[in-house]
């Protein structure tokens, strides 16, 4: 599964989560499409597994982030 996040300069205090797609070229495309004409925002697309660490926050991996 794929997450994705949007982000505004860099702000970890900013990023919201907008998506939660299976494929990752959608996750991709839907990331990219959100985050057009809007300057300052970037976008995040992280996978997940079902895996969680030992504080039973899941586990994931960043793959695909905007400039």
């Amino acid at each position: 599964m794929f997450q994705v996040y949007t982000e505004k300069d860099h702000s970890n205090l900013t990023k919201t989560m907008i998506a939660e797609i299976a494929d990752i070229d959608e996750a991709i495309d839907f990331a990219q499409k959100a985050i057009e004409g809007k300057p300052g925002l970037r976008y995040i697309v992280e996978e997940t597994t079902g895996v969680f660490n030992s504080y039973g926050e899941q586990i994931a991996t960043v793959v695909e982030e905007s400039d």
